[in-house]
């Protein structure tokens, strides 16, 4: 009875121990689409202002389009948004994981998000002359 008992234990132990990590790189991933995301849609440079060289700034729109582009061309999903002084653009990535050894237990799943941010920059303006 307590070899038993004992390796019931032991095989919980295991499965918190292979479900758990697994969850935590599920969330390190999630946490670097939404990053790449967010570096993708502070990358989004008006054109107009950066062509004439008189300012380089980013358009919050196409900033918060691109990093959708991104999380769509991931598979992921999430939410993008900018602060409202439009200079941080904010990812968060959502799904989950499914479990190996806790599902035995009733938890088919854990639920994992990942979060992001990017500066925008606005109004650096171009030296004279370039």
């Amino acid at each position: 009875m307590f070899v038993a008992v004992c390796v019931v234990a032991l095989i919980g132990i295991i499965g918190l121990t292979v479900d758990g990590g697994s969850k935590m790189r599920a969330t390190e991933h999630a946490d670097y689409i939404a990053g790449e995301a967010a570096r993708a849609g502070g990358q989004a440079v008006d054109p107009a202002g950066a062509i004439s060289g008189k300012k380089i700034a980013v358009d919050p729109q196409a900033a918060q389009a691109a990093a959708q582009a991104y999380l769509r061309a991931a598979g992921a999903t999430g939410t993008v948004s900018i602060s409202d002084d439009g200079k941080t653009l904010t990812v968060t990535v959502t799904g989950s994981y499914d479990t190996k050894f806790l599902s035995a237990v009733g938890i088919g799943s854990l639920s994992v998000t990942g979060h992001g941010q990017a500066t925008l920059l606005h109004g650096v303006t171009a030296p004279e002359g370039n």
